[in-house]
């Protein structure tokens, strides 16, 4: 065969059809568990504290932060009753937190 049948078979062949979508992805996709971070008392710390600080009633507290097996708890001096709250209220919707302590008192004006 010359090089001119064979560009005109390659040519006029049709082309092999296209893999489904739905085989690609998941042929592609990992477990949702190997793409994220186990949950440490030390990252959950972290959260809750990033957490604390972002809040504008807490914030001007001076609140220690221990956790231990997931278990939070909150120490140290706030500003007020609601500001006491707000912290255990906080710590108990960062994602691995089991339970809260919460052993803040409320400084005196």
């Amino acid at each position: 065969m010359t090089t001119l049948a064979l560009f005109l078979v390659l040519a006029v062949a049709p082309a092999p059809a296209p893999m489904p979508l739905p085989a690609i992805v998941t042929n592609l996709a990992l477990p949702a568990a190997k793409n994220r971070l186990p949950l440490t008392d030390d990252s959950i710390r972290d959260q809750v504290m990033i957490q604390l600080a972002g809040n504008q009633v807490v914030k001007g507290g001076a609140i220690d932060v221990e956790v231990k097996d997931g278990v939070v708890t909150l120490k140290g001096t706030v500003t007020s009753d609601d500001a006491r709250r707000k912290a255990e209220k906080i710590a108990k919707h960062v994602k691995g937190v089991k339970s809260v302590v919460n052993q803040l008192t409320i400084k005196e004006a």
